[in-house]
């Protein structure tokens, strides 16, 4: 069973790449993480750390609020990325040249971590983290291969959670985008296929990550 982490060793989690997942901190820290289960330590050179699922759950987790103290108001968060799904809600976030280095690190942080966590090393297939953060992975795919978000009047794309397991849903006002934005999917390694609400007869693309 994992034993709930020290502050300390609260800090070196919450400190952990957003996308990876790897660790920063001192021998006896990250040791102290592998034995509670919150942390593994890479075979391959240069053996770092990185979470695993249950120290990703911890470091996602919300932190408790203090007895009596008022619930605080959702502001923007600094210093990590955040994914675009599309939406007017992210018109705040970011453009221009420093948005495209945070989208191109984030991108290489999770081809890096395919690499990882694949044993011939390849990375023309998603990892597990893309499986349990579908929106986001999607998202991220989408904005790393040059598509623009929806918001702020912009006809791009929004991503979507879906009822179906393992599957996000993709809309585009442009039939266009629409067919773009499932080609750039599929060539992330994920499955990707166009169809029509029967209701509304919006089009969209239901995508999944493929296993093989």
């Amino acid at each position: 069973m994992t034993r709930t982490p020290t502050a300390a060793q609260r800090r070196v989690i919450e400190g952990a790449d957003p996308v990876t997942g790897r660790l920063r901190g001192t021998d006896a820290q990250l040791a102290a993480l592998v034995k509670r289960g919150l942390a593994f330590r890479h075979p391959r050179p240069p053996h770092d750390h990185f979470l695993t699922p249950a120290g990703h759950r911890i470091r996602e987790a919300p932190p408790e609020a203090p007895p009596q103290a008022p619930a605080a108001e959702p502001t923007p968060s600094t210093g990590v990325f955040a994914a675009r799904v599309g939406g007017e809600e992210e018109e705040t976030l970011p453009t221009g040249p420093e948005r495209l280095r945070e989208v191109r690190s984030a991108w290489q942080g999770l081809l890096e971590l395919r690499r990882m966590t694949r044993a011939d090393g390849a990375v023309d297939l998603p990892c597990d983290w893309e499986r349990t953060h579908l929106v986001r992975a999607a998202a991220l795919t989408l904005e790393a291969a040059g598509h623009r978000p929806a918001g702020g009047g912009a006809d791009g794309y929004r991503v979507r959670a879906t009822p179906q397991p393992e599957a996000v849903a993709v809309y585009a006002p442009d039939p266009r985008t629409l067919a773009a934005c499932a080609a750039s999917l599929e060539r992330a390694g994920w499955q990707a296929g166009e169809y029509t609400e029967p209701r509304t007869r919006a089009r969209y693309v239901l995508a999944s990550p493929r296993r093989a």
